[in-house]
């Protein structure tokens, strides 16, 4: 079945780059086509495969991948016949024409053209994977972050994610709402990979308070009141608590000042990568 949109789905165990860049040069070869381009990247195992074939079915899209683990190559060109899906190896068959030419076997480490630099590519990826799980959007990256900020809107858990993927380490946060069940992932996970800020009340007050007046939105929405914001402070408390995770009170401290007290959490005195020195 044609399609006059047609989607294509980049998947890749590393970044995904090289694989959507392929894509982008092949889909300008037609000119008056919206050719929608979905990148999915750090696929590492198979029930991460089985929901992106299950969305590339319902939109009918292509599938290009940059998977270096032999079993997920197999697993997805496997599942993807079955079910009818386009599918495209970039890396597979040049792999293999090198093995035959070289006579010897590749060592199919995902990332290992990152090593080439590591410390700046570490960064990038870093920086990628902050923005893909910025604000909770996938729980599964609490599986492969390096730190897990939680915490209340406004206690710079954002800013402070985005501060640590500049030094190399690849950190996620989760936003903690009295209406919402926290995400199982963070218990599934070694609390010391996990760091709750925590911040005085009035502070959080003043901080709120200006948001809403940035946003041109009323001062007196419950957003900003003392009362709602005593009921999420206390709510995500017990969670941390419950968690057993190391908590920062971010009142009055700089997004740098509150990143070097996780960097410390996080290598507990051990010696820091060069990048983040």
């Amino acid at each position: 079945m044609t399609s006059a949109n047609p989607v294509i789905y980049v998947v890749s165990d590393a970044l995904g780059e090289t694989a959507e860049f392929v894509s982008r040069a092949a889909a300008a070869q037609f000119c008056g086509v919206r050719t929608r381009i979905r990148r999915v990247p750090y696929v590492r195992d198979e029930a991460h495969l089985d929901e992106i074939i299950d969305e590339a079915l319902q939109e009918k899209a292509i599938l290009i991948y940059t998977l270096v683990l032999q079993e997920l190559r197999l697993y997805l060109v496997q599942q993807a016949q079955e079910k009818g899906l386009q599918i495209i190896d970039i890396l597979g068959p040049l792999i293999d024409a090198l093995s035959n030419q070289t006579g010897l076997a590749p060592s199919y480490i995902p990332n290992i053209t990152h090593r080439l630099d590591e410390q700046y590519f570490r960064k990038v990826e870093a920086v990628d994977f902050a923005v893909k799980y910025d604000d909770g959007r996938d729980f599964r990256g609490a599986l492969y972050a390096d730190i897990v900020i939680i915490g209340v809107s406004r206690t710079s858990k954002t800013p402070m994610s985005m501060y640590l993927a500049h030094k190399g380490i690849k950190a996620m946060n989760i936003p903690l709402i009295p209406e919402v069940q926290p995400p199982e992932e963070l218990f599934m996970i070694s609390p010391r990979k996990i760091v709750g800020l925590n911040i005085r009340p009035e502070a959080l007050n003043q901080i709120r308070t200006e948001r809403l007046k940035t946003l041109g939105l009323s001062t007196e929405a419950d957003y900003a009141s003392m009362e709602r914001i005593m009921l999420e402070l206390e709510y995500a408390k017990g969670i941390m608590e419950k968690i057993g995770c190391p908590i920062i009170d971010a009142t009055n401290k700089s997004v740098e000042e509150s990143a070097s007290i996780v960097l410390g959490i996080l290598f507990n005195g051990k010696n820091l990568p060069e990048s983040s020195i």
